[in-house]
């Protein structure tokens, strides 16, 4: 019986336990940003920078990407296009796109004839590539004006930084898986990252869909690795293990395209966790050899991953109970304080967010749904990436035609 009630506990308690976490580290960062001065790098003050696209099959995304471009605050940049072996007419959009914007942007485009996914493109494209900084987006990422300015600031004002990653914001709304990633995005990432780099000064992952790297940090730790399911959480920690940093800046914005379909999205996660298990498995030694801040970061990802394998164990008992028992007995105070935390969480996020992410009160509304949708999504791509890693440990990269919800 009381092992029956630790499990219990630590199913129910473990989400309550990091939204406290998240909620706290995400107040603190965000009144220690709001007191912090800031001056922003003038056009004299900007190192060229080179903006890396990389896009397989996304002629519907790419105008309106290299578009927001042209309207960049940042001065300084090129724009390097790299098409992966795309099926459509991708290549073809880039150039002419280079053509069409050949008075205000310096576009080059780099074709490759075997798809090898995202990592090899991005390694191809910093060859080409002139600047000693790199900005990295997505074929679907629409910069803010003032976001690559936003990023370069934070980049240079400490030179143990390798790389600054922003803020995305998801773009399209109108279905409710869209709208629930929305909330996702402002209420709980964007919340975990501030939390994570205010309280241990490091974070989990950059977002690969707006990242700005050093050069001489990429080279450091021999660019990305196509070896890996998720290149972006990868990096992070190879940089880690060589010393560097890596921050996080949510005044660099980008609205970003979200999967509409409930398959999309889960094999979206099903990729992002299995990345985050296999940095985890490459990276055991960092549990004691890393910074403590670096080590907190590997416990969690332990313990996120043992809540998933019990919470779908638990689920099963109480199926059980349920159906064939005729009996199900749950904490109800816990679950009330869950919710409510979760609650909390979500509002903070909205209100920081709410005029940048153009939210509206009846995402409100959403809530209740909002709250299953996180922790059941989460649940069942953490499983979904354990069976997968167990069943297929060398399984590389190579990417598909994306579900961009258009």
């Amino acid at each position: 019986m009381w092992l029956k009630n630790l499990n219990t506990i630590f199913v129910v308690g473990y989400p309550i336990f990091v939204s406290i976490i998240w909620i706290t580290g995400g107040l603190f960062s965000s009144f220690y940003r709001h007191r912090q001065s800031r001056k922003l790098l003038t056009a004299d003050e900007e190192p060229f920078v080179s903006i890396l696209i990389p896009a397989h099959n996304e002629s519907d995304t790419l105008v309106a990407a290299v578009k927001s471009l042209a309207g960049l605050q940042y001065q300084h940049y090129e724009v390097v296009l790299i098409d992966d072996c795309s099926t459509d007419n991708t290549w073809e959009l880039m150039e002419t796109l280079a053509k069409q914007w050949a008075g205000q942007l310096a576009i080059h485009n780099l074709h490759l004839p075997i798809n090898q996914g995202k990592a090899s493109a991005l390694n191809q494209g910093a060859k080409i590539a002139k600047g000693d900084y790199l900005v990295v987006i997505d074929a679907d990422s629409l910069l803010q004006p003032d976001a690559v300015t936003q990023l370069m600031t934070t980049l240079l004002e400490n030179p143990n930084y390798g790389a600054v990653t922003g803020k995305p914001i998801v773009r399209n709304r109108s279905t409710l898986l869209g709208r629930l990633q929305l909330l996702e995005y402002v209420a709980v990432i964007d919340l975990i990252k501030k939390a994570q780099a205010y309280l241990t000064g490091s974070i989990t992952t950059v977002s690969g869909v707006i990242v700005a790297f050093r050069r001489e940090a990429l080279n450091e730790v021999g660019g990305w690795n196509p070896a890996v399911m998720t290149e972006d959480i990868d990096i992070t920690w190879r940089m880690y293990r060589n010393k560097w940093q890596a921050a996080y800046e949510p005044r660099a914005v980008c609205w970003i395209l979200v999967p509409e379909r409930l398959r999309g999205l889960l094999k979206q996660r099903q990729r992002w966790s299995r990345g985050g298990l296999e940095v985890l498995i490459t990276n055991r030694r960092g549990l004691y050899l890393n910074p403590w801040g670096q080590r907190g970061l590997l416990l969690e990802s332990i313990v996120s991953n043992c809540w998933a394998i019990l919470t779908a164990i638990s689920l099963v008992a109480y199926a059980f109970q349920l159906f064939f028992l005729h009996n199900l007995s749950l904490d109800g105070n816990l679950l009330i304080l869950m919710f409510t935390l979760n609650a909390i969480q979500f509002t903070i996020g909205f209100i920081a967010s709410q005029e940048i992410a153009q939210l509206t009160l009846p995402e409100l509304l959403l809530v209740p749904v909002y709250i299953l949708y996180y922790w059941l999504i989460n649940l069942v791509s953490c499983i979904a990436a354990i069976s997968s890693y167990f069943v297929d440990p060398q399984r590389r990269g190579t990417w598909r035609s994306p579900d961009r919800g258009l």
